[in-house]
């Protein structure tokens, strides 16, 4: 059975309505990234010797254990109208998803040379959160990030691979009206998961968040 877990950080942003707390101000995930904010760590970025792709797993692993590899559970989760694979209870063949970083909707059929459409994103990149703390991680953790549904959305092709290891200071979504809610996303990720932030980073951050 599937089933998204929210961690306490996130919940605010991953488990409430678009319009959650509007009438009394700002949503509640707005106010929770504006109070976390100045309590994330701000220092240089660290040095990437070491890292690869390796070092955070397999890629996709069954981590939950729940027969359905993570890419598979996050189409599953994220997509709308999804069809699976025949006899099978996890492979989604096909669906539409209404992409958060540019707006526009994407039909994604499973193919090698169609389902690069649709890409499942670490909203904090795995490069980026390597060079902001996760170096020091046990391998046990570093696959329990790598796979972590609050960590994943499935996004439009292009735009992540646009995206690739960038943190706020070098890349936001091209729809703007995602804007606060994808850095607000990466303040919960780093806050649950200990990393810090550049000062680039932070100002970045800061200034966007100042004007939701």
């Amino acid at each position: 059975m599937r089933r998204i877990v929210c961690l306490a950080a996130l919940a605010a942003i991953l488990c409430l309505p678009a319009g959650a707390g509007a009438a009394s101000g700002a949503p509640p995930w707005l106010k929770l990234a504006k109070t976390e904010l100045p309590q994330l760590r701000v220092q240089p970025t660290a040095a990437m010797t070491g890292y690869s792709r390796a070092k955070f797993g397999p890629a996709w692993e069954d981590v939950d254990d729940n027969g359905c590899d993570t890419r598979d559970d996050v189409l599953a989760r994220d997509l709308k109208t999804i069809v699976l694979k025949a006899g099978d209870n996890c492979v989604v063949k096909t669906g539409t998803l209404l992409d958060p970083y540019t707006g526009t909707t994407i039909r994604f059929v499973r193919g090698v040379r169609t389902s690069a459409a649709v890409q499942i994103d670490h909203v904090v990149a795995l490069a980026a959160a390597w060079r902001t703390g996760a170096a020091t991680w046990t391998p046990a953790r570093r696959l329990t990030y790598a796979n972590d549904p609050n960590v994943l959305l499935a996004v439009d092709g292009p735009a992540n691979e646009a995206k690739g290891d960038s943190d706020a200071a070098g890349w936001l979504p091209p729809k703007k009206s995602f804007d606060c809610r994808y850095v607000a996303r990466q303040i919960a990720i780093k806050t649950t998961y200990d990393l810090w932030l550049t000062k680039p980073e932070h100002d970045a951050i800061a200034t966007l968040l100042a004007g939701c």
